[in-house]
């Protein structure tokens, strides 16, 4: 008689090349939450996909009779279910930054890589080059702390470091010399247990 493997109570659905579902991943894996993870091609939703979710699109959560659709959501909802270690500052006022940080991403940075991905010729090379400078832009708040604006690990790195790894991808190279603080960042996020187990294959095969 074989061994039946016992299934979580939670289905996180999955675009294996989809950043907001890499953002989720990376949640998943930093709280060592156990999570069975069905990878959604686009061509290829599960039938029960539409039924759990009136969009029909990923990411998606099911967590017993809970079904979550937005990823910063889900991403708040993981950090309280599971409290360790937390992801979120402790007390409000950093808490309110850290948000406002997530939606700032959301508005102006998720904005350019869908732009890229999906935009004509000139709508791409346009957001490749505010995205880029963007960055440049930013680099020098590396240099104090580790993290984003954090001595600590926080849900707003997990935002910001699909956007980071998906870069080549984009076609977008940085100007090493002038945002070496950023490339430090990039490397001790990418060096975390929690980001490199969060990795799908297609995600993997963008840094080969």
């Amino acid at each position: 008689m074989g061994v039946v493997a016992k299934r979580s109570s939670m289905i996180f659905y999955s675009g294996g090349d989809d950043h907001f579902s890499h953002r989720v991943r990376i949640v998943l894996a930093e709280k060592g939450v156990a999570v069975d993870i069905v990878e959604v091609g686009e061509d290829s939703h599960p039938e029960e996909l539409a039924d759990l979710n009136p969009y029909n699109s990923v990411p998606t959560l099911l967590d017993r009779d809970l079904v979550l659709y937005e990823s910063k959501v889900m991403m708040e909802y993981l950090d309280e279910r599971f409290p360790h270690p937390p992801l979120l500052p402790v007390y409000p006022v950093a808490r309110a930054q850290s948000r406002l940080w997530m939606h700032r991403i959301e508005r102006e940075w998720c904005p350019m890589v869908e732009r890229i991905q999906a935009g004509s010729k000139k709508e791409a090379d346009k957001a490749r080059k505010e995205l880029r400078e963007s960055l440049v832009g930013i680099s020098p708040i590396f240099e104090d702390m580790p993290y984003f604006m954090s001595e600590e690990f926080t849900l707003v790195d997990c935002c910001l470091a699909p956007v980071l790894w998906r870069l080549p991808a984009l076609g977008i190279e940085l100007p090493e010399k002038q945002v070496r603080p950023l490339i430090g960042y990039m490397e001790r996020l990418f060096a975390r247990e929690g980001f490199k187990a969060a990795l799908s294959e297609a995600e993997r095969e963008m840094r080969i």
